[in-house]
């Protein structure tokens, strides 16, 4: 069954009790990293290069399948729907596609692994600062992620050292029945947390990523990337174009930011009640 919950973005719950922060639920692939654009995506072109294969995939096609919840997903979507010359994979390919997909999407998911550990996929800037004021504020810290554990990890071991000590949770699409734009991951990871969503907010990067967080009850703010800037973000509650450091500040594309780089304080500014006049 999926529940539903009404983003309430207040620091009230339902009973109107007063909470803080509790978790900061973040994205991985676009929000924590730009992994769609520096390791994903190279990866699958690599992967088709070693099995012989002619096309590639562009940026432009791929944030059409981005739309697409995951890698075997968007793998299956290419191939019914463009009908790509497979040379001597198309046998394999017609015989057992899933089996094959899956092949592929192994094999992609190696050489991600390889560029991560090569320092190819770094963190975006202000992660590691955002990530060590919420630890320092006693606020729990959950990945909320379509991606595989394996991906994952390799991400959480080598874009950051110590970043996986950090962690306090990490949900994966293998975790929960649906993935991303279900709430499933997010409504998995309140529950493992034993928290409420006016306790969280998440960081997404896509209309995806957003319909998950909010159709869970969570407030959101997006950080959007390069192959996100024309999804509808009209429910986050704030969109920048990064998080930001003292030295580099973001963009605000939609709401309100105090100073150029996004704080723990702002984020939790996200469960304020709306200010009412009083009457004359």
């Amino acid at each position: 069954m999926e529940y539903r919950f009404p983003v309430l973005c207040s620091r009230y719950s339902p009973q109107s009790v007063a909470v803080s922060l509790r978790a900061l639920l973040l994205d991985v692939d676009g929000t924590l990293a730009d992994t769609e654009s520096h390791g994903h995506r190279p990866a699958y072109n690599q992967a088709f290069r070693s099995l012989g294969l002619r096309f590639r995939w562009n940026s432009r096609l791929y944030r059409k399948l981005l739309a697409l919840p995951g890698g075997r997903e968007r793998l299956t979507y290419y191939l019914r729907h463009y009908q790509p010359e497979l040379g001597a994979q198309a046998d394999a390919a017609r015989h057992d596609e899933a089996a094959w997909v899956d092949r592929v999407h192994q094999l992609k998911s190696r050489y991600f692994r390889a560029f991560v550990r090569k320092g190819k996929v770094p963190l975006r800037p202000g992660v590691a600062r955002l990530i060590a004021e919420a630890k320092s504020a006693g606020v729990k810290v959950a990945l909320v992620s379509n991606a595989s554990h394996d991906s994952l990890n390799a991400v959480l071991n080598h874009a950051m050292p110590g970043l996986a000590e950090q962690v306090d949770l990490i949900v994966s699409g293998a975790d929960v029945a649906a993935k991303k734009p279900s709430p499933d991951p997010y409504l998995h990871a309140m529950n493992q947390l034993d928290l409420k969503p006016w306790q969280c907010v998440a960081l997404e990067d896509s209309a995806m990523g957003l319909q998950a967080a909010t159709s869970a009850g969570i407030c959101t703010i997006i950080t959007r990337n390069e192959n996100t800037l024309d999804d509808d973000f009209s429910k986050a509650r704030l969109v920048l174009d990064g998080l930001g450091e003292p030295e580099a500040p973001v963009s605000v594309i939609r709401g309100t930011l105090e100073g150029g780089w996004l704080t723990l304080a702002d984020v939790e500014a996200m469960l304020a009640p709306p200010v009412r006049s009083r009457a004359a």
